[in-house]
């Protein structure tokens, strides 16, 4: 007898949440472009903007996951939704003068270094997101959030150091996806 195999709507509270992140991405930049960086209820209003739409990467992967609403929409529009936003966000920081660009420049080659190597190996084998991979996840937004919010002294010398933990985090995890994209080929190959 054969199993049936249910067909997933793409229209789904998963993906709805990952749809309504991709159109935070231009609020948010819209939000940070007023602010100058400056303006305090303006540079609140970013903030809150990224982190509600930071929430949504976390609540939809769980949805997602927990009701069987996988799709391939999701498997694609998730990481271009995470990517834009936290680039968007990183690169504003940068032109504003709040972030270095070595280090935008860094996070950024790392992101899409890693989404390069998932396509290099799709064929070998999917690359899950790591533990690592997540903490890296939870200490972008962290950091990107504290830059964001118009924190006064003392308080505003704690983003220097989460972003610090974030990039390193960032770099050790994309160098260990690099190894394991060079071990499934090989394995293959084999």
């Amino acid at each position: 007898m054969q199993e049936r195999v249910r067909k997933v709507p793409v229209l789904n509270a998963a993906n709805v949440l990952t749809a309504l992140r991709i159109v935070l991405v231009p609020v948010f930049v819209a939000l940070v472009i007023v602010s100058g960086m400056t303006d305090t209820k303006w540079r609140i209003a970013a903030a809150v903007a990224f982190g509600v739409a930071s929430l949504t990467d976390f609540v939809d992967g769980w949805i997602a996951r927990r009701f069987g609403l996988i799709t391939s929409f999701g498997k694609v529009a998730d990481p271009i939704a995470d990517k834009a936003l936290t680039g968007a966000a990183l690169v504003l920081l940068s032109v504003y003068s709040v972030l270095p660009w070595w280090v935008t420049l860094l996070i950024l080659v790392r992101e899409w270094g890693v989404t390069a190597l998932r396509f290099w190996v799709i064929r070998y084998g999917v690359i899950a997101a790591s533990r690592g991979g997540k903490v890296k996840t939870v200490l972008q937004i962290a950091a990107i959030t504290w830059y964001l919010w118009p924190f006064g002294s003392p308080l505003s010398a704690v983003g220097p150091w989460l972003m610090a933990a974030a990039l390193i985090v960032t770099v050790v995890t994309g160098v260990d996806y690099a190894v394991t994209a060079l071990r499934m080929r090989a394995a293959k190959r084999a």
